[in-house]
């Protein structure tokens, strides 16, 4: 077993009632018991929005909500995929055959990416059919990564069946590449947290290569989630990957400004390491570069010296050919100041000031604030709750995930929680019968949580 590879915990099923009701609902489902269980955690990111495709480092941590598979490897060659929410169908497929269908992502397409990503990368000929029973307490297109849970969740499990061993920082790299499956042209913040996530603290990640470090959070203070209640689903629209193109362009035509190789360059990050310049002096480079006016195609192309052609086969991902404009300006000024909040986030909890809950605080409402006009990836409802969660006493309150949708995340002093949880569901949730229905999943103090563990038996 690798030494930093996701733990194996025996567990007696009659203290797990969660378990213990998998185990009997897959017994009436297959006919026969799981071997194992497996549980991915989703997350909460509570600094660096948008800026893992950059390059740069975030800092979310796990949350208690999973994705809990049971599992039984069998010896036919198929995968039967069945989900305890009956709203979600059953699904099966020969295991050396899998088709992951881009158009419209459904449920079960998100474990396929982690089978086929865990296939390919052993280049397994005969890999193990299983029957698998899901049982999932992330609210979907919630903004909590219920997706990249699933897909992390389905890596262990096909690397467990199939009698394999990786670390954990392998298989976040893997499951990052696989989710690209579906469509997402992700950062890899998701699955890192999903594999690196450790109770008590929350982490600064940071990529290229893969390492997460511990921030201690103060104490003194909750992180409190709120659910908008307006769903976001990243593979099924197009806003997400619009973005990353957004930034990518902004790269292209940065590094061409500082006649750079611009054409090997992809994130916003690789020009600031290019240049060996802090993020403040890039700030001050995009003001140089950048206009606030959308780029048009051809703007583009000129400034670039290609053709459309080229800019569609060389730079733009399949599902932004058709987009005619694209904000640079506003896109690379978000990133390279949310970059420097990150840090400046982790130094805060480091040093430990005596007014460090109201210096982070205001870390995460310039965060939001930037998230809104900067990088536009906010929406009513979200602006709505952020003025409600300050309103009743967070100290800072900001989207998180990718935004358009999903929840909101305050820092809370802990001696105002209770009565923050109790007017926030008063003012956001308890007019509106689809808020009421979803409220006791959708308003909740989070503590850090683990990372991805497999349970057997004991």
């Amino acid at each position: 077993m690798a030494a930093d590879a996701p733990g194996t915990v025996p567990v007696q099923l009659v203290e797990q009632p969660r378990l213990l009701k998998l185990k009997e609902s897959f017994i009436a489902k297959f006919g026969s018991a799981p071997k194992f269980y497996v549980r991915a955690p989703g997350r909460v990111n509570l600094i660096g929005e948008h800026i893992d495709y950059c390059g740069y480092a975030v800092l979310p941590m796990a949350i208690e909500q999973d994705i809990l598979i049971a599992v039984e490897p069998v010896k036919t060659e198929v995968v039967q995929l069945a989900n305890i929410n009956s709203s979600y169908l059953d699904f099966s497929t020969s295991v050396n055959n899998i088709q992951i269908n881009k158009t419209k992502p459904q449920w079960h397409s998100y474990f396929l990416c982690g089978l086929k990503g865990i296939q390919e990368h052993f280049g397994l000929n005969n890999p193990t059919g299983m029957n698998c029973l899901l049982d999932g307490t992330i609210p979907p297109s919630s903004g909590l990564s219920s997706s990249s849970a699933l897909v992390c969740c389905a890596g262990l499990v096909t690397l467990k069946a199939n009698g394999k061993t990786l670390s954990k920082v392998e298989l976040a790299e893997i499951c990052t590449k696989s989710e690209r499956y579906i469509g997402t042209e992700g950062g890899g913040m998701d699955q890192s947290i999903s594999f690196l996530a450790e109770e008590g603290t929350a982490k600064l990640i940071e990529f290229s290569p893969l390492r997460a470090t511990d921030v201690r959070l103060p104490s003194g203070a909750a992180f409190v989630i709120a659910n908008s209640c307006v769903e976001m689903n990243k593979a099924a629209t197009s806003h997400y990957n619009i973005r990353v193109m957004e930034c990518r362009l902004a790269t292209k035509l940065l590094a061409k400004s500082k006649s750079l190789d611009w054409k090997k360059m992809l994130r916003l990050q690789d020009v600031q390491a290019s240049l060996g310049v802090s993020l403040e002096e890039m700030l001050t480079i995009v003001e140089e570069v950048l206009h606030p006016e959308p780029y048009s195609t051809e703007e583009i192309c000129k400034c670039l010296g290609i053709s459309l052609e080229e800019l569609r086969s060389q730079i733009l991902s399949q599902n932004t050919q058709n987009v005619s404009t694209f904000k640079l300006y506003q896109r690379a000024k978000h990133v390279y100041s949310e970059a420097a909040r990150v840090l400046e986030f982790k130094k805060i909890c480091s040093e430990t000031p005596d007014n460090a809950i109201q210096l982070l605080g205001e870390l995460m409402n310039q965060s939001y604030i930037s998230c809104k006009e900067m990088y536009e990836c906010s929406c009513p409802e979200l602006d709505r709750l952020v003025d409600i969660c300050l309103q009743f006493g967070a100290v800072g309150s900001r989207l998180t995930g990718a935004g358009w949708g999903g929840c909101t995340v305050s820092m809370v002093p802990t001696d105002k929680l209770n009565t923050f949880l109790k007017n926030v569901k008063k003012a956001y949730y308890q007019n509106d019968g689809q808020r009421l229905a979803l409220e006791n999943n959708g308003l909740f103090a989070t503590k850090p949580g683990r990372g991805a563990l497999v349970f057997v038996e004991a």
